[in-house]
């Protein structure tokens, strides 16, 4: 079905000379793709494919003026970040590219990008026109982040007070003496905390930090793709990859299907010095409790002690939440303002039961707090049913963005497809 098109205005400034690409448009018209791109969708929104990449798309953002940039997890022909110019019918161009370095972090905020490899995060000016001013000379904000076997990515975000978080995932799966072994025990005041497992905090506006110039902001994360700076309570929320393998390495206290069922994906809103209890317990979404890992003397219904925060919110295992924003646009309708997007990319260790995920979806927010039951937003990423269940999706969702008109943009770090979902019916 073939929504009606959407206006849109960009307040993008006109300059002599500058391409046709990013020039000002008004009262342009944008309309849905014939399929809305293949994606399942709620009434009255449409989607459109915004470009293919071909690389692996991470996290993205979108200037003021409509410029996107992507960062992809590997350098494609030279290149870890993609610079894309929209068209007027929506679509997007790819004119060029920069960095040298693959990684996962983008953001953009107060007339800069900021980017990050899994080992540094960097900047880049821009200029009136949303461009960055010097592509080949960014500068260094923190170098040497703790880079290990696994989690090795580095998200991050900024606060309205000069300070970048950033997200350093912990190299295990349970910090066990020997990872992911079957019967092998929890290393008491496990060691991994003191360097990652949690989210770090620098300045945004300093250069040449080191990573041990940094606060570590919380801990007991064990790791954190999606995150975002909630603006209705001026707090961080982070989304939490939960761990794996129960069954694999505790068979005698856990079956297969709850295997697959535990622990839930968390969102927890963050405070400095929160302690989200990774690896010492998971939540058991059934239960709605915090239960005492088994590496750690637990048996799957022990409840964890200790000044431990709850999960403001709870989705099912293993989905793999890559992508968090709160939406403070005004095109999509009233409920979804200042509300989450949740992308998540999929799993992979579910088995025997269906896999799931491989799509975005929606948890309503009240001053500043979850409230409501999440709902799927965007669907049919990975093509089919039977592409869901099998882990074989055409497409996986990890980085969410909103365009100056209030559209959403998602990434696809599969194939490296950008999609914008757009709102069309009357409000």
């Amino acid at each position: 079905m073939r929504f009606p098109s959407t206006r849109l205005l960009l307040a993008v400034p006109v300059v002599a000379g500058s391409l046709a690409l990013y020039a000002s448009q008004t009262n342009v018209r944008v309309a849905p793709d014939p399929d809305n791109a293949g994606l399942k969708l709620p009434a009255g929104f449409g989607a459109l494919k915004v470009a293919e990449t071909g690389g692996k798309a991470r996290h993205i953002a979108v200037t003021p003026q409509g410029v996107i940039y992507v960062k992809l997890n590997k350098v494609k022909d030279g290149k870890g970040i993609l610079v894309l110019h929209s068209q007027p019918t929506g679509k997007a161009t790819v004119t060029g590219g920069f960095g040298d370095y693959g990684g996962t972090g983008m953001y953009e905020k107060n007339g800069y990008l900021y980017a990050s490899s899994d080992y540094n995060v960097y900047r880049y000016k821009l200029d009136a026109k949303g461009e960055v001013a010097a592509p080949a000379k960014p500068e260094l904000l923190v170098s040497g982040l703790k880079v290990g076997s696994q989690h090795e990515s580095k998200s991050i975000v900024l606060d309205n007070a000069d300070n970048l978080y950033v997200n350093v995932g912990a190299y295990a799966n349970a910090c066990q003496e020997q990872d992911r072994t079957r019967g092998s025990k929890g290393i008491a005041n496990c060691p991994i905390l003191d360097s990652a497992g949690g989210i770090w905090q620098f300045k945004a506006s300093q250069t040449n930090q080191r990573y041990a110039n940094g606060t570590r902001y919380a801990t007991g994360l064990r790791n954190v793709v999606g995150l975002d700076w909630n603006p209705q309570d001026n707090q961080l929320f982070v989304m939490q990859h939960g761990r794996d393998q129960l069954h694999d390495n505790w068979p005698e206290l856990y079956t297969d299907q709850q295997s697959a069922q535990l622990p839930a994906e968390c969102m927890y809103a963050i405070k400095k010095g929160d302690n989200a209890g990774w690896p010492y317990l998971y939540y058991d979404p059934q239960q709605k409790k915090k239960i005492l890992g088994p590496e750690y003397g637990g048996d799957g219904k022990k409840e964890a002690t200790g000044n431990y925060i709850d999960p403001a919110a709870a989705y099912p295992a293993h989905m793999a939440p890559d992508g968090l924003l709160f939406y403070t646009g005004t095109m999509f309708p009233a409920k979804y303002r200042n509300g989450a997007f949740i992308a998540f990319h999929g799993s992979w260790n579910r088995a025997p039961e269906p896999q799931a995920g491989y799509y975005v979806v929606f948890q309503p927010f009240k001053d500043g707090k979850p409230s409501g039951q999440w709902e799927v937003f965007a669907d049919n990423f990975a093509g089919s049913a039977a592409k869901v269940a099998s882990g074989r999706a055409d497409h996986r969702p990890c980085g969410l963005a909103q365009g100056p008109d209030g559209s959403l943009y998602v990434s696809d770090d599969s194939k490296g497809t950008i999609y914008r979902i757009v709102y069309n019916a009357k409000k």
